[in-house]
């Protein structure tokens, strides 16, 4: 089980939201790469990157931070957020970010996605963001008609490398995953799902350690992880000594 901590880029500073809502932005560090070498200082494996803005303008906005968090970390780097051409994606693979997250475009292009997913095996990731099941776009600014299962499956064989389902309603307000939607299109897919959307404390991370959620690949952790709520090296220790049991039985 991977955890990945969360960077969200706005106006080049490392921020939090409230539902999406980019009018309730609380600004953690205005030193987004001082940011991701603390993440990985404490020992974090992943980093995840959106660029807030890119997501509303449909194109790259934070490019600056994504570089200098490039050059500040040796830690792979997942990254959405405005990438919606094959322009885009070669762009910042050759940058060295090692997996791009495609969200609005997955719904309004699928064949980008795929041509995406072709071009560059294992690197292309799709992002489900949904409010009551329903897929959100544009920054979650419209819903759309779609829901979350039938997007996912819609690349069941686009050799995508995993799905990041994020509950909107449950984004950056601490009260924890919603298991039950992640795990029910986790079901649904053969692709890996990673968890996303309120995971609040330790209670989130042993939830995530029981054998119902064996089947998703890890789970993104922001405020919780900012305001101090969780602890990274408790965090990574019980996952570290969940993965030495299961490789000792």
């Amino acid at each position: 089980m991977i955890l990945f901590p969360a960077i969200d880029l706005k106006e080049g500073r490392c921020v939090r939201l409230v539902q999406g809502d980019m009018d309730q932005a609380t600004v953690f560090n205005d030193d987004p790469a001082d940011q991701a070498l603390s993440f990985e200082k404490q020992g974090f494996s992943w980093l995840h990157l959106v660029d807030l803005d890119g997501a509303f303008a449909g194109q790259p906005m934070n490019a600056q931070a994504v570089e200098a968090i490039l050059a500040s970390t040796t830690l792979p780097v997942q990254l959405g957020g405005g990438i919606r051409t094959m322009k885009t994606v070669e762009g910042w693979i050759s940058r060295g970010v090692k997996r791009v997250i495609i969200g609005t475009a997955a719904v309004r292009d699928p064949t980008f996605v795929r041509a995406a997913a072709a071009a560059f095996p294992g690197q292309v990731a799709v992002g489900i963001d949904a409010r009551d099941g329903r897929v959100a776009v544009d920054g979650w600014a419209q819903i759309s008609e779609m829901s979350a299962v039938e997007l996912g499956k819609r690349f069941e064989d686009a050799g995508v490398c995993a799905i990041i389902y994020t509950d909107i309603a449950r984004d950056g307000i601490l009260k924890g995953l919603n298991i039950e939607m992640t795990l029910e299109l986790a079901h649904h897919l053969s692709i890996p799902v990673i968890a996303s959307g309120g995971l609040a404390s330790l209670a989130d991370i042993e939830q995530l350690l029981t054998p119902q959620c064996a089947v998703l690949e890890g789970a993104i952790t922001g405020r919780a992880l900012y305001d101090g709520r969780l602890d990274p090296k408790e965090a990574l220790a019980l996952i570290a000594a969940h993965q030495g049991a299961k490789a000792r039985a």
